[in-house]
């Protein structure tokens, strides 16, 4: 599932940050869904590491969406120390799991639909 992280980087150059809203549910839960557990701030990282630096998530976008999916039930939260400071970490849930299939799934699919739709023939200049 790489080259979705490498197409999102793809599409991050070509497109507003209004069309990229719909996509940050489904890319925190695919790297839950393959990490397990992971906190805020690694999640952030994450996406940027996979991204080459290209998307960087911010605190304002990020936390509202881990809300969002904890008020769904789709992912559940708990809190550890780690010295003084206390960590949120966060994992899928059961039905959280199979949410992260379908979005997957939806993304390919929307995908692959829009590369239909936008496919002018060879002449096509991406760059």
């Amino acid at each position: 599932m790489f080259w979705i992280y490498r197409f999102f980087i793809y599409i991050c150059s070509m497109i507003s940050k209004d069309l990229l809203k719909g996509t940050l549910k489904t890319i925190v839960l695919k790297l839950l869904e393959e990490k397990g557990r992971m906190y805020g701030y690694e999640i952030t990282q994450e996406v940027e590491r996979l991204t080459d630096g290209k998307v960087q998530l911010s605190w304002g976008a990020l936390y509202p969406a881990l809300h969002k999916l904890e008020a769904d039930r789709l992912i559940t939260s708990e809190e550890e120390s780690i010295g003084k400071r206390v960590r949120k970490y966060y994992r899928l849930t059961e039905s959280g799991t199979s949410a992260a299939k379908e979005k997957v799934r939806e993304f390919i699919d929307f995908v692959t639909i829009m590369g239909r739709v936008l496919d002018t023939g060879p002449s096509l200049n991406l760059a």
